[in-house]
């Protein structure tokens, strides 16, 4: 594990280690509209993960819509530009847990939950059920 002469190891196995800084492109240019895609019939165990606009070789290019396989409890949000400081920047596509939140990321949502504050204390042993820091 030869973090500054150029090894380490990955939990996916070895990877090269350069000591060069890492080259950041800025993108000034606001993507285009996104473009409508006909959405194929639907698959079991899938989800539609719509296209969106990617920055390749200094221009945006569309990358096409794709089947994803779904994840029961989790809800997907597609990659999107978003600009700041007069830059544009892509948010990578994620996986949320359900539509109705779950604070303390048990899998049960809020509104069932028995920890309204999120701390990993059920209400009922909770000395100050509304307060999330342990104290």
């Amino acid at each position: 594990m030869r973090e500054g002469g150029g090894w380490r190891l990955d939990p996916g196995g070895w990877v090269t280690v350069s000591s060069v800084p890492t080259r950041v492109d800025y993108v000034t240019v606001a993507p285009p509209p996104p473009r409508y895609e006909a959405v194929p019939g639907p698959r079991v165990g899938y989800i539609w993960a719509p296209g969106y606009w990617d920055w390749r070789g200094n221009r945006h290019e569309w990358i096409g819509g794709s089947w994803i396989s779904a994840r029961p409890g989790y809800v997907y949000a597609q990659p999107h530009w978003v600009q700041r400081d007069g830059r544009w920047l892509r948010e990578e596509a994620r996986w949320e847990r359900g539509p109705y939140g779950d604070r303390d990321h048990d899998g049960i949502p809020n509104r069932y939950d028995r920890d309204r504050d999120g701390d990993g204390v059920p209400n009922r042993y909770d000395r100050r059920p509304d307060n999330p820091r342990r104290d």
